[in-house]
């Protein structure tokens, strides 16, 4: 379910705003991306797995703040993120 350190790494280095950059709300988002991709997979064997579904709600509502965020100070960088992830909006 999680996502491995070198899959974390390849989507920093991806998405970081400059270099060392881990923080910026386009690597959040795309780590959140990740791990919600893992999770939803994982449901299509567990579907009764309730308890993993509430974090999965978590992870969606917090990727969902931060894109709010970003969309709050720079539409631009808001526009290529989404079109990058694929994510509908």
């Amino acid at each position: 379910m999680s996502i491995t350190p070198d899959r974390k790494q390849e989507l920093i280095n991806d998405y970081a705003v400059k270099s060392g950059d881990t923080g910026s709300p386009e690597v959040q988002v795309a780590i959140l991306s990740e791990r919600i991709t893992n999770l939803t997979e994982h449901f299509k064997t567990h579907a009764k797995d309730n308890h993993s579904r509430r974090g999965l709600l978590k992870l969606v509502s917090q990727r969902r703040r931060l894109l709010d965020y970003l969309k709050r100070k720079d539409e631009e960088r808001y526009q290529t993120l989404i079109q990058r992830l694929g994510l509908r909006r």
